[in-house]
């Protein structure tokens, strides 16, 4: 598979509209689209993860499930399709949760788009975002990825 974004190009740098506000920006969502999924794709998913977070388990930035078939991109900005989940990231709230790493080198973040076998996964509404995912290991038929940079522009 393979996803693309007209907002972050791959390998590139980070606009700041797209960080959290802490770090002066407007937690913007990109825009994201994918195609090449295989047969038997009921649903997609995405996610954006930063290895590099201090954390020593990374961070995750956007956790979204239950992305109906017919659906193979996202606007920049937009609101989410009827009947997906977007997770609570590790700022503790569902949605987008654009870069905010600490000042010093810049950070890698990937995105990741996965097409799922199933249209829903089994998961309760209030389950974390890490049962969300291990739930969506089970169901995965493919990726594509694209890793992007920010760098805290404080540092």
């Amino acid at each position: 598979m393979e996803i693309t974004s007209a907002s972050i190009p791959a390998n590139s740098e980070i606009d700041l509209r797209f960080a959290e506000p802490g770090v002066g920006g407007a937690n913007v969502s990109p825009a994201l689209a994918w195609s090449g999924a295989p047969d038997g794709t009921s649903g997609y998913a995405i996610t954006c993860f930063d290895p590099d977070a201090p954390t020593g388990s990374g961070w995750w930035h956007w956790v979204v499930t239950d992305i109906p078939a017919d659906i193979t991109s996202l606007d920049e900005g937009a609101e989410l399709p009827a009947g997906t989940r977007p997770w609570v990231n590790d700022y503790g709230y569902a949605g987008w949760g654009g870069p905010w790493p600490p000042p010093g080198p810049a950070h890698h973040y990937v995105f990741t788009v996965f097409a799922v076998g199933v249209d829903r996964l089994d998961v309760p509404d209030e389950a974390t975002s890490a049962v969300a995912r291990l739930t969506l290991s089970f169901n995965v038929l493919d990726t594509g990825s694209f890793t992007a940079l920010f760098r805290n522009p404080s540092s």
